[in-house]
């Protein structure tokens, strides 16, 4: 019991700490527009230094123009560790569903998060060192509840969400990190307002609308990014390994 008593940590209140991330610098993927950008917003409002990536080299004006909104320090990097589809264009029955396509897919959504993690670890504290850091997945809802003609896409998120969890058991010994993932729902970033007019069923919206307890079957960047930045903070420091759930109820694991 004596042993069990030195281990475990103290209850103490904590007051609302303003810039609860200075001194933490964060890089984020995929982060000039969307989710990413929204994520970037977040952290720097709360002390961050923010390292935003971009895929194309076209979009290097939209990486500038995301990092002038940022309250903290920033630069952009060209990094392309993604594709320039959406998940509405990675649909498809399993007869269509080309090795290919489901090929690019996990390369870009597991590979790339794993290739990602790798090259950062050597920029993390060490456990020895006081350990500290953080690694949040952002996977998707479908991951854990997968739907018809997502044999690419969702099986992609479903690989991911194993991989973090994976990673939550294995680095936190050596790093004294913590591992996560935040799984959105259907978002509206400018990807899907473009996929909505171009290749969703008319129909779909109010199905969407059917299957979601809330008030609005349609999430914001913003609902994602405050997600993220829980799992930042030091007061998230013992929760490793979860996943958070961001969908109005529309997808519940």
């Amino acid at each position: 019991m004596e042993q069990i008593a030195s281990r475990r940590r103290t209850s103490t209140p904590q007051d609302v700490v303003l810039n609860p991330l200075k001194d933490k610098v964060a890089l984020i993927t995929g982060s000039c527009s969307g989710i990413g950008a929204a994520i970037a917003r977040e952290l720097s409002i709360r002390g961050a230094s923010v390292i935003i990536n971009y895929p194309f080299a076209h979009l290097e004006g939209d990486a500038e123009k995301a990092g002038e909104s940022l309250k903290s320090d920033w630069f952009a990097v060209e990094a392309d560790i993604s594709t320039a589809d959406g998940p509405a264009a990675l649909l498809a029955p399993v007869e269509e569903t080309t090795a290919e396509l489901f090929e690019k897919t996990m390369n870009t959504n597991v590979r790339g998060a794993l290739l990602v993690t790798q090259a950062a670890l050597p920029h993390l504290p060490k456990k020895s060192e006081g350990g500290g850091g953080r690694i949040i997945s952002i996977t998707s809802a479908v991951g854990t509840n997968p739907q018809e003609l997502q044999a690419a896409y969702a099986t992609s998120n479903g690989a991911l969400a194993t991989l973090t969890r994976i990673l939550a058991k294995e680095l936190p010994p050596k790093y004294g990190c913590t591992v996560n993932a935040v799984s959105p729902g259907i978002v509206k970033t400018p990807q899907f307002l473009h996929e909505l007019q171009r290749t969703v069923p008319p129909f779909l919206p109010q199905v969407f609308d059917s299957m979601t307890p809330l008030d609005d079957w349609l999430g914001l960047p913003e609902d994602v990014a405050f997600a993220v930045a829980f799992l930042a903070e030091e007061r998230a420091s013992w929760i490793n390994g979860a996943s958070i759930n961001v969908s109005g109820g529309m997808f519940v694991d």
